[in-house]
């Protein structure tokens, strides 16, 4: 018999004292249940689960970086239109940010979650069958549309299960899985792209979604969402379900709920979550949340989308250059590791300062070396800091807001980012074109230095801290 659950609190409407206090209350106990429950192999297996759709939509995204040089030549594309095609991709994560993000936390984690591979996993199979230049870049826009859905979606769901003392730790371990992402897709087209063409890295990839898909139907709604929402019965028996799990994994009773977790404050004002982001407790987080993400990724993409290009101006063949980006990207691995470890041992804000400021450097150095032994060691360096970037940039954003705005705040910082990987890719090309290739590279360091001093200026610290607490 399933419970009755007490009526959702509706957006936009005030609670009577005593309704406030019974939101505070059902919340603060999912909050406190959660956190003490130890790390076990229940939550890594949620997390792989996450975790695995995020590698395989990563491979997606990063495809054009490592195809762009055989589609240019199948469509005979000037400059200026594969500038276009690489930010029809970005433009759909920049849609799929915003939609997702909010609607998650309107509907719910996992249900958005599930739409979301849905949407680039069949785009991906259509866009193997593009007959124009027209109809791939309609299917680069859908696959950007599910994949930047999924990023915000996915930070809120690490974020709201993972306890306090490893939740930056894992969640820079998911953005890490991007790194792996990006070396499989250099790998698949490195592979595929001299025996059987570029539209069939396409196929592997969608048919991959698929299996995606079907481990991701065990996946639980957040606990966190649901209490914030008033679905207390709900919350209650998810949470139920997970303390079962965690105690068949660990084999030891649960401790109790820690008392200085059952004495924060929860989260009483359901405002709507976009005007939560521009509040006057959030507003000076959201303009650094916003520029940070901006910044780093008009940085990142401006260099990155035509970096395979650029090498093969340099005397690389477009097999080559593809082997050569497959081999630097390696050096994100470590670097996303090397990440989450900083961002538990010395905190968010630092972390992040430091792997904007050294991807900056680094960047530099790429594009004025001198030979390909430099090139391959400054390439290598600069993979490593800009993929551990990426790792603190998903880390930290979803702690800076409540569970009534987290997706939407995670969703519309991503949302500012794409806007910025949609300009570096158009601006690039034109810059390259008068002042040379180094050109890209500087834009890149640029773009990196002015996200670093936002986050020293405006950001705050959140390493340890239990969600509710950091977000009030």
């Amino acid at each position: 018999m399933q419970l009755a659950s007490a009526p959702p609190i509706e957006m936009g409407i005030e609670l009577t004292a005593s309704g406030r206090a019974a939101a505070a209350a059902a919340t603060t106990d999912i909050a406190g249940r959660l956190e003490r429950l130890p790390m076990s192999g229940y939550q890594r297996k949620v997390f792989a689960i996450i975790a695995s759709a995020w590698l395989v939509d990563q491979v997606d995204v990063a495809l054009l970086t490592f195809l762009l040089g055989s589609i240019v030549v199948a469509f005979g594309l000037t400059p200026t239109e594969a500038g276009q095609l690489a930010a029809m991709t970005f433009a759909g994560q920049l849609v799929g940010n915003v939609i997702a993000g909010t609607a998650s936390d309107k509907f719910g984690r996992k249900t958005v979650f599930q739409v979301t591979m849905l949407v680039w996993g069949f785009a991906s199979l259509a866009a193997a069958a593009a007959w124009s230049l027209t109809a791939l870049m309609v299917c680069r826009f859908l696959i950007g549309v599910g994949v930047g859905g999924e990023a915000p979606v996915a930070q809120a769901m690490v974020s709201e299960i993972v306890p306090a003392n490893v939740r930056g730790k894992y969640i820079a371990f998911m953005e890490g899985f991007w790194a792996i992402g990006y070396v499989l897709s250099g790998a698949i087209s490195f592979f595929v792209l001299p025996y059987l063409g570029w539209r069939w890295a396409f196929v592997i990839v969608g048919l991959l979604s698929m299996v995606v898909l079907l481990v991701r139907r065990s996946m639980p709604e957040s606990p966190r969402w649901l209490a914030d929402n008033g679905r207390h019965a709900e919350a209650d028996a998810v949470m139920s379900m997970m303390e079962r799990e965690v105690e068949r994994a660990t084999g030891k009773p649960l401790p109790p709920v820690a008392p200085m977790i059952t004495a924060v404050a929860a989260p009483v004002a359901h405002q709507n979550p976009i005007l939560t982001l521009f509040s006057a407790e959030y507003r000076l987080r959201t303009v650094m949340a916003f520029g940070m993400w901006f910044f780093a990724l008009i940085g990142f993409f401006g260099l990155n989308s035509w970096i395979a290009v650029l090498l093969k101006e340099r005397g690389f063949s477009i097999v080559g250059s593809v082997g050569f980006v497959t081999l630097i990207t390696i050096g994100g691995i470590p670097g996303f590791f090397t990440a989450a470890l900083m961002l538990e041992r010395i905190g968010r804000k630092p972390t992040t300062a430091i792997y904007l400021v050294c991807a900056a450097v680094a960047a530099y150095a790429y594009g004025n070396a001198v030979d390909q032994t430099w090139l391959f060691v400054t390439g290598f360096v600069m993979q490593f800091f800009m993929f551990g970037m990426w790792s603190c940039l998903y880390a930290y954003t979803p702690e800076l807001y409540p569970t009534r705005a987290r997706a939407t705040g995670a969703g519309f910082a991503s949302a500012f980012g794409r806007i910025g990987a949609i300009l570096g890719p158009m601006i690039v090309p034109v810059l390259v074109r008068d002042y040379g290739p180094a050109t890209a590279f500087q834009v890149g360091a640029g773009g990196f230095l002015i996200a670093a001093v936002l986050v020293l200026t405006l950001g705050v610290e959140t390493r340890g801290k239990v969600l509710e607490a950091v977000s009030h």
